[in-house]
């Protein structure tokens, strides 16, 4: 199992609107990434989220990404994710975009897709159907490995065109591409992610135990696959957890019982109706951190990870049991410092890491090199046009 941290400009309260705060909490969160990069996570995901203050001021994460692909070494920079509806990004752009940090990023690029968070989200870009994404990005998805394998592509489709062939440039970094990853909010979509071939992204509040049903039809679907949007099938799990764990098991404790936890979950209430939505306190109602009696059924429930690096070690194994391929963490989360974020990135990746992630290769680098391409490099057969590099008899 492999393992990785999730970044999304949670600026909770008061500093959502004091740009100095803003300010360091997005450079703080590369430092965040770097740090991870260090300690074995094979993983960091850059949300797309637009308009929702206080939950996320991440919107431009191809920019991060671009910053992180010249500030790490090892980790795998994910879109978490790329909103590939043409009315939001047009397709080409995504296309091109994609394929850039394919080569600056040394193949390390994830390309995970969706159609935004919610209603609200969509909103801030004038749409305001949320169900009309839905075909948005069926009509985008086939056609972005076309783009990446023809140089005459066209298009004629339900919400876009491209009626004059062209060569969408770059081409990514071959053999094969980016992986595609489909975020997995609403359970129907775990069965579609795996009919299509993609990873599921998991980004839930949910137990590990609610999700296992979940990852059950995302395998149900990818073994039924028999056309994946990509060149490759990419068979993997990726579930997001909470998680405090340090050296000194009362520490990790504690964090977990402060005042400010659960407010993050509160926004998923506001602004998510694409997801079910978490239990608890809904936001703008105050959050109920856990009591520490409380705390060990939240961990038994596997709502959390929680304790030294061994209980981490212990709690892990449902994840393990129920087929997740990767756990991600949202830092620096509630009620959780910079600092203590970064001192549990070390811990964990020096303490737990190891226990799990036996193999140096990046489980996608696996399958990509499966890939086989799927449409003709050109959809008619071009005409030779002499150019300055021909040869003169």
């Amino acid at each position: 199992m492999e393992f990785g941290i999730f970044l999304q400009g949670y600026l909770p309260g008061p500093k959502a609107h004091d740009t100095d705060a803003e300010h360091i909490a997005l450079t703080r969160e590369m430092e965040l990434a770097q740090a991870a990069d260090r300690h074995g996570f094979k993983f960091v995901w850059l949300t797309e989220h637009h308009g929702l203050t206080e939950y996320s001021h991440l919107s431009c994460n191809e920019i991060d990404a671009g910053y992180l692909a010249a500030s790490t070494r090892r980790i795998h920079i994910g879109a978490g994710i790329f909103n590939i509806s043409p009315r939001v990004n047009h397709p080409v752009r995504t296309a091109e975009k994609v394929a850039t940090l394919d080569h600056l990023t040394n193949r390390r690029f994830e390309f995970g897709t969706g159609r935004g968070a919610g209603s609200h989200e969509i909103g801030t870009l004038n749409i305001h159907d949320k169900e009309s994404t839905r075909a948005d990005y069926d009509d985008v998805i086939y056609e972005i490995v076309r783009m990446w394998e023809q140089k005459d592509y066209t298009y004629h489709g339900t919400h876009w065109d491209m009626d004059v062939p062209h060569n969408v440039l770059p081409k990514p970094w071959g053999p094969g591409h980016p992986p595609f990853w489909l975020a997995v909010g609403s359970p129907a979509t775990w069965e579609k992610a795996g009919r299509l071939g993609q990873g599921a992204l998991g980004f839930t509040f949910s137990s590990v135990h609610d999700v296992a049903p979940w990852i059950e039809a995302y395998k149900k679907g990818i073994s039924e696959c028999t056309d994946p949007v990509g060149e490759f099938v990419n068979d993997n799990v990726m579930i997001t957890t909470a998680v405090r764990c340090s050296t000194d098991r009362a520490v990790a404790r504690e964090q977990a019982t402060r005042p400010g936890n659960g407010y993050l979950p509160s926004m998923v209430s506001l602004y998510h109706d694409t997801m079910p939505g978490p239990g608890g306190s809904r936001w703008p109602k105050p959050p109920r951190p856990p009591r520490e009696d409380q705390l060990d059924a939240l961990i038994d429930g596997g709502y959390l990870l929680c304790g030294s690096p061994e209980e981490v070690c212990e709690q892990l194994q449902p994840f393990v049991d129920y087929g997740a391929s990767q756990v991600c963490f949202g830092l620096p989360g509630d009620a959780t410092s910079y600092e203590e974020a970064l001192a549990t990135i070390e811990t964990f990746g020096t303490k737990v890491i190891p226990e799990f992630d036996k193999d140096p290769v990046v489980s996608t680098d696996h399958y990509r090199a499966l890939a086989k391409p799927k449409f003709p490099t050109f959809n008619r057969e071009p005409l030779h046009i002499p150019t300055l590099y021909d040869t003169v008899d």
